[in-house]
């Protein structure tokens, strides 16, 4: 019999690729959203625990992915407040109606969480998140860790995946080479590791059906800075006539005034264990994979 799951803020870039993953593993999905952008998405606040409590109650799922959240850094430094009730009290709220129905959560978070001082984070160090963004988010994990026993918390690291509903840093330089730019300016002296949306929502399916709770920061393998990923974006595309200039952080800092942390290298020390086969691969091999899916999504 097919497992019941309600997916929250499934109407973005990550929540594309879950809905994908779980309907082609027979799943049956109630995929939620505020921004109503796909016919098979219906609205939930996860803000309102009342409505959201009856939705589910409703469904009845055997557990809830919540990756519902306010993601942009100056948005959440602007508004605060805002940040506070969707990116806390919605993961609150989804973490006591998980409770109440005793089914595990997933809770997909960020390794903004820590303040980029280390080279590399693991799963159980220490957070110290430097701003809002990261601060409500780290709110989150708290809420999921003091609410509940049966939980994961999933880190994901940059972001790439979901096509034209992607706005990360990926589909920008794509979509700006396509559009006949030839100059970029990007900043050498921010490392991290990318995140693909497919390796990422295959990890969440395989952890659901596991008892294996916890932490888990799920980027792919290797590492590099953001100047190394669009070079590897030009070689990908063979686009020989796009120049990348190096520049630091400071080039940017009226565009993005809000600080953001050095070092997002994450690694997962939970990759092996016996009882759980991560499939997070290579970030080359999967911006390669993605580059090439958006190659042939733009030539139709």
């Amino acid at each position: 019999m097919a497992k019941k799951v309600i997916v929250t803020g499934c109407g973005g870039m990550l929540g594309s690729s879950v809905y994908k993953v779980l309907k082609a593993k027979n799943y049956e999905v109630l995929a939620t959203d505020i921004d109503l952008n796909e016919e098979w998405l219906s609205c939930l606040d996860v803000r309102d625990f009342e409505k959201a409590e009856k939705i589910a109650k409703e469904f009845m799922p055997e557990a809830i992915i919540h990756l519902a959240a306010l993601t942009s850094l100056e948005y959440c430094e602007k508004n605060p407040e805002e940040a506070y009730k969707t990116n806390y009290i919605g993961t609150r709220n989804m973490a006591l109606i998980c409770k109440e129905l005793d089914i595990p959560l997933i809770y997909v978070t960020t390794v903004g969480v820590f303040d980029g001082e280390k080279y590399t984070y693991a799963d159980n160090d220490l957070p110290n998140p430097i701003n809002v963004y990261g601060k409500t988010k780290l709110y989150g994990e708290i809420a999921v860790e003091h609410l509940l026993k049966k939980y994961f918390i999933a880190r994901a690291g940059w972001m790439m995946g979901g096509g034209k509903k992607d706005k990360k840093f990926v589909s920008y330089i794509y979509s700006q080479i396509k559009k006949g730019n030839r100059v970029f300016n990007v900043v050498n002296d921010k490392f991290g590791i990318p995140t693909y949306t497919e390796d990422f929502a295959r990890n969440i399916e395989i952890l659901i059906n596991t008892e294996l709770y916890g932490k888990y920061n799920l980027g792919c393998s290797g590492e590099a800075s953001r100047a190394e990923i669009a070079k590897f974006i030009l070689y990908t595309l063979n686009a020989k006539d796009v120049v990348i200039n190096e520049v630091s952080s400071e080039f940017f800092q009226k565009d993005f005034p809000v600080k953001r942390i050095t070092s997002e290298r994450m690694i997962n020390s939970k990759q092996d264990h016996p009882s759980f086969s991560f499939i997070m691969r290579d970030w080359k091999v999967c911006l390669k994979e993605y580059l090439e899916n958006m190659e042939k999504e733009f030539q139709k």
